[in-house]
């Protein structure tokens, strides 16, 4: 049931707030890394110089973002990653010269890093600043696939799947007790078997969690049809606890990553009606950023069998001594490999190809991860490799200014359609959005070869759970508005006069971690 545009003068309707801009700001930039870096032995350099700069980028892009009056979860998903992994935490590594891992950091390596992160930084705005300024006339692929919505029938069939995949693969990985270990018990179980039966078991997992996860997110948002629904909502009622237990056995956040297990509650949370209104979304976003830095770094309690007090420490000692905040370190291991390896862009087909055998492609590059991990000499190879080195470790700094400004620019203008069609539940702008801007922290810490497994299954099944909609009334489109510069403005696409109201046709339904 596609929308018509609103007008530029609608989607404005509510100024940005200078004030609250302001206090975001100075609490982002100013006071958050001065709470970091206090009490600590600062050693300041180029490369802390650099990484100010970065503080200062990602802090004041994430003030925009949280004050923004469009909803953007693809941007907030992106620039809250890149403050508290890329900003914050590497300018506690830098100011203590201390890091989570055991390879050194010279001053040149943690340079070059600072510069690399910076210049995709700058890329990304930079796309995202031009996909809001330039409106193409149509969006002939990403708007119609964006209005997708999931059907009864479709969504019947997923629920089934879902419970049918629960009933055969929960008693064959033990039983629901199995999915109550700790994450060390797991890993330990996967590292005694051969790596064919590792693999056929991380592939079972996924298969068991996606589907889960869709089914109830779909019931939750299932339309109803005009003409009655009795059955589907005594079906939909039947359904629906059991559907929960299953996700909280499969999806629990103690034996499944925390980065997954918080996708699935947020989604969960941020579909919500409620939290499609700019304001909601701002104040659950504002929440979501004081959990991150507040609650996560004491969310791996569940990680080890053996379980410790929970010992409270400052930022600067989280950020130095935990591993789930890796990615700058894991950058400069990248950086040193490329020094003594060269860039190897035929690695770039790795990803998209993951679902090759390494029988039948015998050459398939390695994850990019477990190459860091080997060039450093560590023991344990369940490591990250950020987007940001592995574009480099392909094709250098061009790599990483290609590979940002698109993801930039794809990002702002799946988020424009996402806010023009926030009144209408059940699409996937509504749903399948939601999850992907969560799920890109995941995706954004790497390595991508592998998350593009867990990641296809996420986009595919909702592709799959939902049916066209229905015919709209033909309308000519008028000359695309200008737009502002990022994040000061939407990305509105065509535009309406500012006195006409949206229309649409009649419709047959209504809206309704780390890698451990």
């Amino acid at each position: 049931m596609p929308v018509r545009e609103p007008s530029p003068a609608v989607e404005r309707a509510e100024p940005r707030s200078v004030p609250a801009l302001c206090l975001c700001a100075v609490l982002l930039v100013l006071l958050l890394p001065a709470l970091v870096l206090y009490g600590q032995d600062v050693r300041t350099g180029a490369a802390f110089a650099v990484q100010c700069v970065v503080v200062a980028h990602t802090g004041g892009a994430l003030a925009r973002v949280l004050t923004d009056p469009l909803i953007r979860v693809v941007g907030f998903g992106f620039w809250l990653f890149c403050y508290v992994w890329l900003g914050l935490a590497p300018l506690a590594m830098l100011a203590t010269d201390s890091y989570p891992w055991g390879f050194a950091v010279d001053a040149g390596t943690a340079f070059t890093s600072a510069v690399l992160t910076e210049t995709g930084l700058l890329a990304y705005s930079a796309g995202s600043a031009l996909a809001g300024r330039r409106t193409p006339r149509t969006r002939p692929v990403l708007e119609p696939l964006l209005t997708r919505r999931i059907t009864p029938v479709r969504t019947l069939l997923l629920c089934g799947a879902a419970l049918a995949l629960a009933a055969v693969l929960v008693p064959a990985q033990g039983g629901p007790a199995a999915f109550f270990q700790s994450r060390q018990a797991v890993n330990e179980a996967a590292a005694q078997g051969d790596p064919g039966g590792a693999a056929d078991q991380a592939l079972a997992a996924w298969s068991l969690s996606v589907p889960a996860f869709w089914a109830l997110l779909a019931l939750l948002y299932v339309p109803r049809t005009p003409g009655g629904d009795r059955t589907l909502r005594g079906v939909r009622w039947i359904l629906l606890p059991v559907l929960v237990a299953v996700n909280a056995v499969v999806n629990n956040p103690v034996s499944q990553p925390r980065f997954w297990a918080g996708t699935v509650l947020l989604t969960l949370v941020f579909a919500a009606p409620a939290l499609r209104r700019p304001r909601a979304f701002r104040a659950g976003a504002a929440a979501v950023t004081a959990a991150v830095l507040l609650v996560f770094p004491y969310s791996d309690y569940f990680r080890h069998d053996k379980r410790e007090p929970v010992e409270f420490l400052s930022l600067a000692e989280q950020f130095t001594s935990n591993g789930d905040y890796d990615a700058f370190q894991q950058i400069a291991t990248g950086v040193d490999h490329v020094r003594e390896n060269g860039h190897e862009i035929r690695d770039a087909l790795g990803p998209p190809l993951f679902f090759v055998p390494r029988a039948v492609w015998p050459g398939k590059p390695d994850d990019a991860g477990v190459a860091l991990a080997r060039h450093a000499g560590y023991s344990f190879e369940n490591l990250s490799a950020p987007l940001w080195i592995e574009s480099y470790m392909w094709a250098g700094f061009p790599g990483v200014v290609a590979v940002f400004a698109l993801f930039g620019a794809a990002g702002r203008r799946i988020d424009g359609v996402r806010h023009r069609l926030r009144e209408h539940g059940g699409t996937l702008a509504a749903l399948a959005v939601t999850a992907f801007g969560f799920y890109q922290i995941i995706l954004l810490r790497g390595s991508l070869l592998f998350v593009m497994g867990p990641l296809t299954l996420l986009l595919l099944v909702p592709v799959l759970t939902t049916g066209r909609p229905g015919r709209t009334v033909p309308e000519q489109l008028p000359e695309p508005h200008p737009e502002p510069p990022a994040g000061a403005g939407p990305d509105t696409g065509p535009a309406a006069p500012a006195s006409a109201a949206p229309r649409t046709a009649a419709s047959t339904t209504s809206t309704g971690e780390a890698r451990t």
